[in-house]
């Protein structure tokens, strides 16, 4: 997260480039963390860069926006093909898709509210089960456009008001990942153990 802050800081005149860029590479599967691109942009507003604090948001922002979009037509194009690869068999099962197919029906829009806080990866898990499953478009960019909105707001807002102390913001945002993560794993292990109790009975 150092070397990614200190290159963007040593570029400034195009860091909002440089930010919006990442981003949409996370979307292509890349493993970059939106989150720390995220802190990254709120370190430069509030320390580096103050007199660019809505640019800054703004193409973080939109960098979101479009990263989801570039997973959810890859998920619609060619998410068969990519489903057969070892890496991705596990989190894009035909059966895993199914559920989440399921999930958006029965729960809509709050499943994109709540994805969209989840770090780890799962955010473009549903980008992309939802073009595998073949999810209206406009639907899925009106959905998300909201739910991104929301998150992006509030991440940027608390990582622009913490970035007054560097080092207890990484561990804050490690310690809340964390949370995040293991709140949701519970929540699924529990989900599976009373599916199969019902079943049994």
């Amino acid at each position: 997260m150092e070397a990614l802050a200190s290159f963007i800081s040593a570029h400034q005149s195009y860091a909002h480039w440089l930010i919006f860029g990442a981003i949409l590479l996370a979307g292509f599967g890349i493993p970059i963390s939106i989150d720390i691109v995220m802190i990254c942009s709120a370190l430069l507003a509030a320390n580096i860069m103050p007199d660019k604090i809505a640019l800054l948001f703004s193409f973080t922002l939109a960098g979101c926006v479009f990263s989801a979009w570039i997973a959810y037509w890859l998920g619609r194009t060619v998410g068969p093909k990519l489903i057969k690869l070892p890496i991705l068999r596990s989190a894009l099962s035909e059966n895993r898709i199914e559920k989440t197919k399921g999930f958006y029906q029965k729960y809509g829009f709050m499943t994109f509210i709540v994805g969209r806080f989840i770090p780890f990866g799962v955010r473009n898990c549903i980008f992309m089960s939802s073009g595998l499953s073949r999810m209206s478009f406009v639907k899925f960019a009106l959905f998300d456009l909201i739910a991104c909105g929301i998150w992006a707001s509030l991440a940027f807002y608390a990582f622009f008001a913490a970035c007054s102390n560097y080092s207890a913001l990484v561990s804050y945002v490690k310690m809340f990942n964390i949370a995040i993560f293991s709140t949701f794993a519970v929540a699924v292990i529990g989900f599976v153990w009373y599916k199969k109790k019902k079943t049994s009975k």
